[in-house]
């Protein structure tokens, strides 16, 4: 099996339990009542996130490798990180579509090595989870568009 493809796949793994914790957080913190549909559809997305690092760390595992715990991830997703002003919904809508499109290019990146790898079945896992992260990020540009025209 080829390395690239597992470290891609041990990547993506903590990027998604990242996002879980960053997306769960701002659901927490974001105040007012422009907040309440941007911290619902952080939480609608918390379950497919969680659901993306299940299906990750399945492949891991039949690959005879294995997710990477907590010590062995690097946070990363800075510009998700929750706001110092709780009613800053625009800045955790920014943080959603650069975290977005962060994983898709990760997707991307597995998918092209899936496919040098001859390993269609992750191949086909990770252009599903990039159609998924790809709807996600279109959602979020769409609510970019409400916040930035008021």
């Amino acid at each position: 099996m080829s390395e690239e493809v597992i470290d891609l796949l041990r990547e993506a793994y903590g990027d998604e339990m990242e996002t879980v914790m960053n997306y769960q957080t701002n659901a927490i913190v974001l105040d007012g009542v422009r907040a309440e549909e941007i911290k619902d559809s952080l939480q609608t997305d918390i379950q497919e996130e969680l659901t993306h690092a299940e299906q990750l760390g399945n492949r891991l595992k039949q690959l005879d490798a294995r997710p990477p715990g907590s010590a062995e991830f690097t946070a990363s997703q800075d510009s998700l990180q929750p706001p110092e002003d709780s009613t800053n919904v625009l800045s955790v809508i920014e943080g959603v579509i650069d975290a977005e499109e962060g994983a898709i290019s990760l997707y991307r990146d597995l998918i092209d090595a899936a496919e040098a790898a001859d390993d269609p079945v992750t191949e086909d896992l990770a252009v599903t989870i990039l159609s998924e992260e790809e709807a996600h990020r279109s959602e979020f540009k769409g609510y970019r568009k409400e916040y930035k025209r008021d």
